[in-house]
């Protein structure tokens, strides 16, 4: 083989190996891009599956109520918990939302017996010092809020979830969303609802028909 020929030959043989290097990596960086690293943002669209948040981290501030109407200021006890680890209590908070005046009607943002309004809760954890913005969600929002580390409260219908009888037709609870795994296709949720509302799980399609009773109300910290 003359000079030239071979390298000629040497060049098409590196590039080959290149190429095969790029595709390599391109393989691997899928398997395992930067946005999917814990607390990274993900593109809008992006669906690496699995669990998207950490469910076993917020666990330990799930409360269950012991009054009917409250489910709002637990909530907000809840994620209080989460962000600076030093959760209220039902009484405190409470106590909180019965000398803070509501922004959207007359009269204090909660009273026994009186459920506090979606828009109120964006006021009750900036007592805390939490910045949040309600909005209307998707399923796809949500994944991409648990996975950056907020933390949503989402409006809901408690007899879907529970699978209870009564109205399903109307928003009626407040409930942190903690969690969602698309691999098991369920939600994860801290629910002060029911006794057994820590990290309570639910079918995606069972939460999306819950949710729709609020028009996918939700309220994300950050």
């Amino acid at each position: 083989m003359s000079l030239a020929k071979f390298a000629a030959s040497a060049r098409r043989a590196g590039l080959a190996t290149t190429l095969a290097a790029a595709a390599a990596a391109t393989v691997i960086g899928f398997a395992g891009p930067a946005w999917a690293a814990p607390g990274s943002p993900m593109p809008d669209g992006a669906h690496p599956g699995g669990m998207y948040g950490d469910p076993a981290a917020a666990a330990p501030y799930w409360r269950h109520q012991t009054n009917d109407s409250d489910c709002g200021e637990m909530a907000v006890a809840d994620v209080v918990g989460q962000v600076f680890g030093n959760e209220p209590t039902e009484k405190q908070i409470t106590a909180v939302a019965e000398n803070t005046p509501s922004t959207v009607h007359s009269g204090p943002i909660w009273t026994p017996g009186k459920y506090t309004s979606n828009g109120d809760l964006s006021a009750l954890l900036a007592h805390y010092g939490i910045q949040s913005t309600p909005s209307r969600g998707s399923m796809d929002g949500l994944e991409q809020d648990v996975a950056n580390g907020q933390k949503p409260i989402v409006g809901l219908n408690a007899e879907t979830i529970w699978d209870q009888p009564g109205d399903r037709t109307q928003e009626d609870h407040f409930v942190v969303v903690t969690g969602i795994d698309t691999s098991t296709g369920m939600v994860h949720l801290n629910d002060s609802g029911i006794k057994n509302g820590q990290d309570e799980q639910v079918p995606i399609s069972t939460f999306e028909k819950a949710w729709a009773t609020s028009h996918n109300f939700v309220v994300v910290t950050g």
